[in-house]
């Protein structure tokens, strides 16, 4: 990815490859090779486009904990990645985020497939500084399971 627009570099990627059959999914294992913590939940990008972003996650034995659902952690790792995918590809080219705080609340267990959408307008004219961007979990019946709040750091790219 071009180091002064990195979000730029990403929907770029994102749109030449999802035109494709399996394009989705290659764009998905890229993106989990190129950042491996995110990319251990296994998940699929669903849609990219500036300032939204939907990932899906699917229930598997390694992302269970002890009750038998999908770990909280799993949940808030697929909810970050959502809502640094949009933010970031809407940041116009020299800035780019790093998360600094991150809170969830979780209202029901999660099962079988998930998916976490964030949507938000970035301005052009943003100036460095920390911004909140929410991030939702739903389940395959479109209840809700998990909300964060990503606090994003966002300033110019350095050398």
């Amino acid at each position: 990815m071009r180091n002064d627009a990195p979000g730029q570099a990403l929907l770029t990627r994102w749109r030449r490859l999802s035109a494709f059959p399996l394009g989705g999914w290659l764009f998905s294992k890229l993106l989990g090779w190129r950042v491996p913590y995110s990319g251990s939940v296994s998940p699929r990008v669903l849609a990219l486009a500036p300032g939204h972003a939907r990932v899906r996650i699917v229930e598997r034995r390694a992302l269970r904990q002890h009750l038998g659902s999908v770990h909280a952690i799993a949940l808030m790792n697929v909810a970050e990645m959502a809502s640094g995918l949009a933010m970031l590809s809407a940041l116009p080219g020299g800035m780019r985020g790093i998360v600094t705080k991150i809170g969830i609340e979780y209202f029901k267990k999660g099962r079988g497939v998930l998916v976490a959408e964030s949507s938000f307008t970035v301005p052009s004219d943003l100036p460095p500084g920390e911004y909140d961007f929410l991030s939702e979990v739903t389940d395959a019946s479109g209840e809700l399971v998990a909300r964060a709040t990503v606090t994003w750091k966002l300033g110019p790219v350095t050398a």
